[in-house]
Parts: structure tokens; sequence; C-alpha cells
């Protein structure tokens, strides 16, 4: 499509992809989502992203990331079918972290049919050069019917500046004032003596004049009126206090080698449901188990070891349906299982973070269960994604080992508080033992293992 046509959508149920080519110095780039009436958003909750990944209708949710190899991808879903009426446009931006969008090259947008897996619309964005945020395209009714149209509008002041023109409230951190700065050298010199006026004479004293007759007299007070029965008025009370509003928080948190912890009570995730996702893609078919196979007969198994502060432990995984509870002890539940990671949902992990003070660590590790011998040619991205704070985010590092079992991410419980760690740990399993029992020695949580199935 060029910029400013349009075509109808056909379908209801869709899929929108962001994607670009990486390489050396090309920064990342976010998918979002504004949900406008009347050209703005209602409240900050019409605003879809990495921080804030699904819209209260369940109209629009952030998928996340996969990385391809010779492709990036940022996803959307949205379900026209649930849009709410007062809504009229869905508006689809993208902004640059780290960078400007001159140094992304191959930029577009992908509106796909989710069922169907075929392309509706796609706008490639040509001529980029400082911009730091775009609104690539947008969803629109017409005439009781959705359209698309390729749009192109460059940014130079970033999600911010994208967000703010929609009316969307942004957090922006607080620093304190500089302290006032002093002369060390020169130590401040004690006041000048002032010297004290001379004293002026004293003037005669004047006789004081008699008091002047009054002109006019003022009646005595009236009487007070008897006490009457009390009269009571109607009293309105005062209209409950509206809750101000939280601004968005646009933060992100990306962890790598030189930075690889971060605190979650730091990034305002003290509270709510925390989702771990695991997305995946495959460079080229693997050799694996029972022949040649390609990404769609790939199976990654999401996985956690927990130990809870009362010195219970465990694991939650798809084998031997040991998913979890979210409720009730301990407090983590897997999603489901993914046997194709052909979902752009990945596979999800939950951890309830209202129940932080019972864990006392938790280890995030991903197995091959099926459709490749080891994690080589295999591209994953981890967010986890608080309910309130910022996300975080990592990728594997290339597997240059036979390693059927990764460690993603550590989590502790230091001084109440839940410290994230990135970990992009390959393992490799010795001949007859599991990858659970290879984890497990290798961050001695110390359990007993049988051999299980899903």
């Amino acid at each position: 499509m060029s910029k400013g046509s349009n075509t109808p959508v056909p379908t209801t149920a869709l899929r929108v992809e962001l994607g670009w080519r990486p390489g050396p110095g090309v920064p990342d780039a976010d998918a979002s989502a504004l949900l406008l009436a009347s050209g703005k958003v209602r409240s900050d909750g019409d605003f879809v992203f990495y921080n804030q990944p699904a819209h209260s209708s369940g109209a629009v949710r952030h998928e996340g990331k996969r990385n391809a190899g010779e492709r990036v991808t940022d996803t959307l879903f949205v379900d026209l079918a649930r849009v709410e009426g007062v809504i009229e446009r869905v508006v689809l931006a993208a902004s640059a972290d780290g960078g400007t969008f001159g140094q992304v090259p191959g930029l577009y947008i992908e509106v796909r049919d989710a069922a169907q897996d075929t392309v509706v619309a796609r706008f490639d964005s040509p001529g980029a050069t400082v911009e730091t945020a775009f609104v690539l395209g947008e969803l629109y009714r017409r005439q009781g019917a959705w359209k698309f149209r390729a749009v192109g509008q460059g940014y130079s002041t970033g999600l911010e500046g994208l967000a703010t023109d929609f009316g969307i409230t942004v957090d922006e951190p607080q620093h304190p004032a500089p302290p006032a700065t002093a002369r060390p050298w020169a130590p401040a010199a004690p006041p000048a003596p002032v010297p004290a006026p001379p004293a002026a004479p004293t003037p005669p004293a004047v006789p004081a004049a008699p008091p002047a007759p009054p002109r006019h007299v003022a009646p005595p007070p009236a009487p007070p009126m008897p006490a009457g029965p009390p009269v009571t008025a109607p009293v309105t009370p005062p209209p409950p206090p509206v809750p101000a509003a939280t601004p968005v928080r646009l933060t992100k948190v990306t962890l790598t080698k030189a930075a690889p912890t971060v605190s979650l009570a730091k990034q305002g995730g003290t509270s709510g449901a925390m989702r771990v996702n695991l997305n995946w893609q495959t460079r080229k078919p693997s050799p694996g188990r029972g022949g040649r196979r390609g990404a769609a007969d790939l199976d990654l198994d999401l996985c956690a070891l927990y130990e809870l502060a009362d010195g219970r432990k465990g694991v939650v995984q798809a084998l031997g349906n040991a998913f979890g509870s979210l409720h009730r002890p301990p407090y983590i539940h897997l999603d489901g299982d993914d046997r194709t990671g052909a979902v752009a949902s990945g596979e999800n992990l939950t951890v309830n973070l209202d129940h932080q003070r019972d864990f006392r660590r938790i280890l995030v590790f991903v197995t091959v269960y099926a459709g490749a011998d080891s994690f080589a040619d295999l591209h994953a991205t981890v967010t986890l994604q608080p309910q309130h704070g910022a996300a975080i985010d990592f990728s594997l590092d290339e597997c240059t080992v036979p390693s059927t079992v990764c460690a993603l991410a550590l989590i502790t419980n230091t001084g109440g508080d839940l410290i994230v760690r990135r970990e992009a740990r390959y393992l490799v399993p010795e001949y007859g033992v599991s990858p659970q029992r290879t984890v497990d020695r290798a961050y001695g949580w110390g359990m007993n293992w049988t051999p299980g199935r899903k």
C-alpha cells in the first residue's frame, strides 16, 4: 500500500505485525495501539503497549516479539468484534528504543487474518530519518464497516510525544534538585558591623487635648430573641473523592550480560500477576528425534522450579500435568502447553506477586521436549510482564553446545524484594540424566525425580 491509501478489512480477528531487519547498530522497536474516541483516548487504559499489554475490553492485546534471524517482529492481536461502539479508530504505532527509525531497515506493518493467516494489508514505511516514533496505520470505522489506512506519520519525540499527542498522561521521573553549590576555598566572611545611627533629640512633651464630645450616640443593643426549636437543614454529603489517574510508565528494562539483574520493587512490580512469556523461532529446520523437522514440530516446555519460604520445593511444568496454582501454593501457574511453537503468544507462566513474601526463589527454565536435539538454531525471547510496573525482557544467546535445557531467569527474595537475574545458561545433560535433574543439580534444588509424561 502507498501512504494515505486505504482498504476494507474483511474479517474481525486480526494479527498486526510490526517487522524490520535486525543488525549491528539497529535499535529495538516496539508496537503499540491507541483506541480513540473523538480523536483522543478516553483514559490511559486505552493505550496498549509493552507495559500495558491488554485492553480491558479484550479488543487489543500485545503478544510480544519474535526473532527469526533475518527478521524481528512485534505483534498485536486485534478483535474488531470486541471494540466498543464509542471507539472510532485504533491507531497502530511503533517506537524506536535506543535510536531512530532512520537506523531501522525494512520497517513495515502487516495486517493479517488471524484465522486464515493471510495478508489483508501491508505498508512498508519509506524515508525515515530522525523519527523515534511512527503512526504506521490505523483501523477505522466507515459506514458500519472497518477499513485500514496506511498513515506513515513520524514523531521525533518518541513514544512519550506520540502518547501525549493522543491524550495519554505519562509518568515523568522525579529528579531531586541539585544541591546549592558553595566555594569551599572561600569561606563566607562574617557580615561587616553596621554603625548605629546617632540618637535623635527627644521632642518636648505635648499636653493631651481634651476628648471631643460625641456627635452621635449609638442606641442600646436590642434584647436577645428567645431561642426557638432547632431548625434542621438538609445536608448534602460531599461527593466521594475521585481517585487520581495513575500516569502511564514508559520505562522498559532489558537485561543484558553487562546489566543482568533488576529489582521488581524498583520497577513497581510489587503486587498483582506477573506473566513470564517465552517465544521462539527457528532459523532453519533442525534434525530432531524421528527425522528432520521444522518449527511446527518443535515442542519447547516452559517450566519453573520453586522454593517457598516455609521450605517446600517443587516444579511447575506440563510434564506430569504439574501446572501449579495461582491462588494457593506454589502461587505459580503454567497457562498451557504450546506444542507447536506456531502460536504467537508462546508459552506463559504466571506468578502471583501478592504472595511474594511466600517465595524464597524461583528458577524459570525451558526444555526441548521434542523436535530438536538442542537449542542450536533456535531464537528465543523472554519477557516478564508485571501487572504493575515495567516490562523486563531479554534474548537468549546463540547456543553452541548440545543443550536440551536452558536456565532462563532466577528470581530470589532478598529482604522482601524480588530480584530478577538473567541466566540464559545452556546446560548439557549427562547420558541418562533428564533435563529437569540437570537443572536441579546446577542450582542445588535437591529434589527427587521420577519419569513422567504429558
